[in-house]
């Protein structure tokens, strides 16, 4: 899902994440650290090569021709570097988000169809309705189905960044609460939102 829309109004009710819920969430961060060890590792090789052959083309003069290869080395660690970093950024800004609340709505959900903003493999929006009618916070979704136009009554807890986490007490399956160690591999799974 991707964030679209949200109204902090002063009367929406908050709570903050659970010991448990944040576990969840610092798992996942742990699992695509893991991953990323691949290209940090690959970071230290090519660092450890561009710095052994400048050495070595500086203290001994039968080598000094080989730094012109060091520029290769030096591209791939900053190649290896981006991609650790690339890996991380989306981890980092969700354990991130742990820290700010979980809103409740006693209100709506609905769901409809892609719109013209949509982006072109969008199935269309979740959103949570206030009592009025009018949106608290909507994201659009991804996935293998388009959504269909309904709406429902329900009390959901939703968090600006990761969707909708409860509707009506019942988990969505934005977290996994019976994941792995490190939580990979479970992309795959599709959430119940219904």
């Amino acid at each position: 899902m991707k964030f679209r829309s949200f109204d902090s109004r002063a009367s929406l009710v908050q709570r903050p994440w659970t010991a448990e819920e944040r576990h969840v969430v610092w798992r996942g961060m742990m699992g695509r650290l893991s991953i990323a060890a691949e290209p940090l590792l690959g970071t230290i090789v090519f660092s450890f090569l561009t710095w052994g052959i400048i050495w070595r083309a500086h203290h001994n003069s039968n080598d000094s021709t080989i730094i012109v290869i060091a520029p290769v080395f030096a591209i791939g660690a900053a190649a290896f570097t981006l991609y650790a970093i690339a890996l991380m950024v989306a981890p980092i800004r969700a354990f991130l988000q742990t820290f700010k609340p979980i809103y409740v709505v006693d209100g709506y959900v609905r769901y409809r169809g892609p719109d013209d903003f949509s982006e072109i493999d969008s199935t269309g929006y979740v959103a949570v309705l206030f009592e009025d009618e009018s949106v608290a916070c909507e994201w659009e979704a991804f996935g293998q189905k388009q959504l269909p136009n309904r709406t429902i009554p329900t009390l959901a807890e939703f968090s600006q960044y990761g969707g909708i986490h409860k509707i009506d007490g019942r988990p969505t399956g934005v977290l996994p609460l019976d994941g792995t160690a490190l939580n990979v591999g479970l992309a795959p799974r599709r959430a119940k939102i219904e």
